[in-house]
């Protein structure tokens, strides 16, 4: 026997057998092999045809030098091109084609299968920076991931898989009826700037001389709303609530998480279009924040900037002039025109530079801008000199990011009620009557600006799974907006049940990016009303009424004005849009398997009568900050399993000079029941000083604590965090008092709503000083 296996044929490779490990190292090292030999073949390429740009090849010099000799060489007709999102190649340079356009808002979207995280509204209510960016870092291996698997044997690129993603959308969601607020962080510029950060570093890597993907900040600036004047809208807002509200995140994404790309929105700012704004484009964020790399237009804003009024905002009379306006306040790129067969505008270009109203130089720095970037990602240079290379299809979509996905989605859950400690569940229902048009729609897991999950989990087969010993049944009971099926028949299911889980909410189908959806309620991707839509709102009364243990579901982008069901319905969960596993996570809670402690990133309102118009972008009477009436739930706001105990507030000094940080910590204990997250949040107010907010967040951390585990949390409050803005918009630290709150919440509640444990102190500001923008 021995002599016969040792004079056996040898096998075939493709027959033997490899361990795991081995076959991906295999794989990775066939994929770099075949890069390496589609970039040689590129560079030799190049050289055989005589063509000069030797300089652009040569991986040992400065990203910088290498993109200006790459420019040096181009035609006129050559740069014009190359400034619209779908640049074309340059044979004779060796330049393959590249679309710069790809979405990656909670997940690689539009390109197929991928891990699909809670939508970003969702992503931010769980207060937990670590995540984000854990979350980003997968996003940004994923694209990776389909990059190395879609990359032309040229080099080149298609749409939405390339490594130029246009996320995260940092805007201020002011007020609850914009359709594209579910995109967004939230309403406060503090957390929004804090999740920024992470995201954007997420995706950007950490390795020093490549970029794993390059993020964009976007919409720049003073963007929410609404979605049908988008094109046209001239937003006249103070000093004061620019540079206090809607220019700090952007800040943050500069100067801290040294995002490479900046979006332009579609809406002017005091009469000049954001694309043309010197103001925004120049004075901010290039001279006062230092940025450094490349803007880009959103899609079809460079055309709003000549085209007739009820279109556009007619700023200049011709695309000529227009395209030279931007180009020299400094945007780079052009997303084209949807309207117009995505014209990017290279014509025009061209024309403005041989009439004389666009120096070439102009064409240059942005073009310069723009092939550091594609350097930066290493797409000109040999695979192994970069590490992201090894970054191979079969990253994409694993058991591992799924995970992450769904812890995700668990720590975004908010739990808004609980009357008599419904939840968690003591026992097993032997019968469970699901009911809602969200219950089995994968639409309400994913979101907007979406990829596609290989497993996704309603709440419907969430339940299913987690509680197989129960009997359950699904009823639809209504459509998100029309009446659907007779809702006499989820009042019969929910008769004969142990619980009744209701499961409704939004869609984005019904509020997102500028629709042509009319119905009562909503209009062109935004809302008009901030009730439950009427058909649910009905089918949720007659369930109710039954006296049966009910726990209400909501899946949505925005806030809802759900005060009948406020008071009505025993137990109720803010689950946003949340991602491929959201089922798993809102069965999770139900059973108890880990204590919620997502907190909400917006105000609820209790209807539009407590709002400004929408088209108000002032910020008073706006978000936590500024409105003084009562909200339905607070921005900060979610209950938990467990209890939480605040004592010891202490500061590092009592008296604060400027320039000087202050430390301020205090211990909190889990007393209660279970193990769980606790979201202690800290807020600074300054009585008496003009242009201040109500109170302002200046700091946070989610923390997990065991039972009866007790943890000091420390905060370090920077001269800007500590410091306000006047009325001409300079921000100053002001002499006096500052309260200082930390706690599960804001210290302030309403009648009938848990009031979130904490502990306050206080501290002066001795001295006075200006703050650089």
């Amino acid at each position: 026997m021995k002599g016969k296996r040792m004079n056996r044929p040898a096998m075939s490779f493709a027959a033997t057998r490899v361990c795991p490990a081995m076959r991906v190292a295999m794989r990775v090292y066939a994929m770099m092999c075949v890069a390496t030999c589609v970039w040689a073949m590129m560079s030799v390429a190049t050289i055989a045809r005589g063509d000069s740009a030797s300089g652009f090849r040569n991986a040992s010099l400065p990203p910088g030098e290498r993109a200006s000799d790459l420019v040096a060489h181009m035609t006129l007709e050559e740069k014009a091109a190359q400034l619209g999102h779908t640049a074309p190649a340059i044979p004779r340079l060796g330049v393959p084609e590249y679309n710069w356009w790809n979405e990656g808002l909670h997940g690689v979207a539009r390109a197929g299968i991928a891990t699909v995280f809670p939508q970003a509204i969702g992503m931010a209510s769980t207060w937990d920076v670590p995540l984000m960016h854990q979350a980003a870092s997968v996003i940004s291996t994923e694209f990776r991931a389909k990059h190395a698997a879609t990359v032309r044997p040229d080099g080149g690129s298609t749409w939405y898989h390339g490594l130029t993603v246009w996320s995260p959308n940092i805007n201020i969601f002011r007020d609850p009826r914009w359709g594209r607020g579910q995109e967004t962080y939230g309403e406060d510029p503090y957390l929004t700037g804090r999740m920024a950060v992470a995201f954007i570093t997420g995706l950007q890597g950490d390795d020093p001389h490549f970029f794993k993907t390059i993020a964009t900040a976007k919409h720049f600036a003073v963007h929410s709303g609404p979605e049908s004047t988008r094109h046209r809208i001239d937003v006249r807002i103070s000093r004061h609530d620019l540079e206090d509200t809607y220019l700090p995140a952007f800040r943050a994404a500069v100067t801290e998480a040294k995002v490479q790309s900046v979006m332009c929105a579609y809406n002017a700012l005091d009469g000049a279009p954001a694309c043309a704004n010197d103001m925004l484009l120049r004075q901010h964020l290039r001279r006062d924040w230092g940025f450094n790399g490349y803007v880009v237009s959103d899609c079809g804003a460079a055309a709003d900037i000549y085209l007739p009024p009820g279109e556009g905002h007619h700023y200049a009379p011709t695309p000529e002039v227009a395209v030279a306006d931007a180009l020299k306040a400094g945007m780079d790129l052009i997303c084209g025109d949807y309207r117009n067969s995505w014209n990017t505008e290279k014509d025009a270009i061209v024309a403005a530079v041989r009439h004389g109203l666009l120096p070439e130089s102009v064409l240059d720095r942005s073009l310069r801008r723009l092939f550091e970037a594609r350097l930066r990602l290493g797409m000109f240079d040999p695979p192994a000199a970069n590490p992201y290379s090894r970054i191979s299809a079969s990253d994409n979509d694993t058991p591992a990011h799924r995970d992450v996905a769904r812890r995700m989605a668990e720590e975004s859950l908010v739990l808004l009620k609980n009357a008599d400690h419904l939840l968690p569940l003591r026992r097993t229902p032997r019968s469970i009557v699901v009911v809602g048009p969200n219950a089995d729609s994968v639409d309400a897991l994913v979101g907007n600006y979406n990829g596609t999950p290989s497993h996704p989990v309603t709440v419907l087969a969430g339940i299913r799974a987690r509680f197989p010993q129960s009997t359950v049944t699904y009823v639809k009971g209504s459509g998100l907006i029309d009446a659907g099926p007779a809702g006499e028949d989820p009042v019969a299911a929910a008769r004969r049940a142990d619980l009744v889980v209701i499961v409704d909410g939004l869609s984005p189908r019904i509020e997102g990016e500028e629709m042509k959806l009319n119905a009562p309620g909503f209009s062109g991707g935004d809302r008009t009303s901030l009730d439950l839509p009427a058909p649910q709102k009905t089918v949720l009364e007659q369930i109710a009424a039954l006296g049966k243990p009910t726990v209400l579901v909501l899946m949505n982008g925005s806030a809802l004005g759900i005060n009948w069901a406020d008071q009505h319905v025993p137990a109720i969960i803010e689950a946003w849009y949340p991602g491929e596993e959201g089922g798993t996570a809102v069965a999770g809670l139900l059973a108890g398997d880990f204590s919620p402690a997502g907190r909400l990133p917006v105000t609820f309102y209790r209807s539009v009568d407590q709002l400004p118009p929408f088209d108000d972008y002032s910020m008073a009477n706006r978000t936590y900050r500024y409105f003084k009436g009562d909200p339905l739930y607070p921005f900060g706001y979610g209950l938990s399993y467990t209890r939480f105990r605040y004592a010891n507030p202490r500061i590092s000094r009592s008296g604060v000079g400027s320039g000087e940080e202050v430390e301020i910590s205090a211990d909190v204990t889990n007393t209660g029941a279970m193990a769980g997250d606790e979201v202690v949040q800290l807020y600074v107010t300054h009585p008496g000083v003009g242009g201040a907010p109500l109170r302002a967040l200046k700091g946070f951390s989610r923390i997990h604590l065991a039972r009866g585990e007790r943890k000091t949390v420390r905060f370090r409050l920077s001269s800007r965090d500590l410091s306000v803005v006047d009325e001409s918009g300079t921000r100053r630290i002001v002499p006096g008092r500052v309260r200082v709150w930390i706690g599960g919440g804001q210290p302030q509640s309403r009648p009938g709503l848990p009031r979130a444990a904490g502990a306050q102190t206080q501290f002066s500001i001795t001295r006075a000083a200006v703050l650089p923008d």
